[in-house]
């Protein structure tokens, strides 16, 4: 009975990551989607609609990095970031509310969870962007 307690432990801890890894890649996953069910409406099939999506998500990804890194005023920086980090931010907020919804009893209990959920995972989203967006960042880290 231990050992299954464990593995389910082990198995929600798992779980959890992989779902926020695929929230902090929300943007460029819903513009994949779209892309592919736009994609699979018009006839191209399911293995065209599948790599045009992956292609798009691809792109869009690739130019918000491209754009953070390469745009310098502070402001269309920050608008870069809110543009990736939010739709992130929101994704985190309604993982913990699925989760919590049925384990917290106390609703002020579970909206903080949430929004603590939702911020954790936006500001992961926004260091994620950062880390792609400066190419100089490995080397200024290493210097001793």
């Amino acid at each position: 009975m231990i050992i299954a307690i464990i593995a389910c432990v082990v198995l929600i801890g798992m779980l959890c990551m992989l779902a926020f890894n695929l929230a902090t890649y929300a943007v460029p996953f819903m513009a994949g989607l779209a892309a592919a069910r736009f994609a699979y409406h018009t006839g191209s099939g399911l293995i065209g609609a599948g790599l045009v999506g992956f292609f798009a998500g691809l792109a869009v990804f690739g130019v918000l990095v491209f754009l953070f890194a390469a745009l310098r005023p502070p402001i269309l920086r920050i608008a870069i970031a809110l543009i990736f980090a939010a739709p992130a931010a929101v994704a985190g907020y309604q993982l913990v509310w699925g989760i919590a919804h049925e384990y917290v009893p106390s609703a002020i209990w579970q909206q903080l969870f949430c929004i603590m959920g939702g911020v954790f995972v936006g500001v992961s989203a926004l260091l994620r962007l950062m880390a792609a967006g400066d190419p100089l960042a490995d080397q200024r880290l290493s210097r001793p």
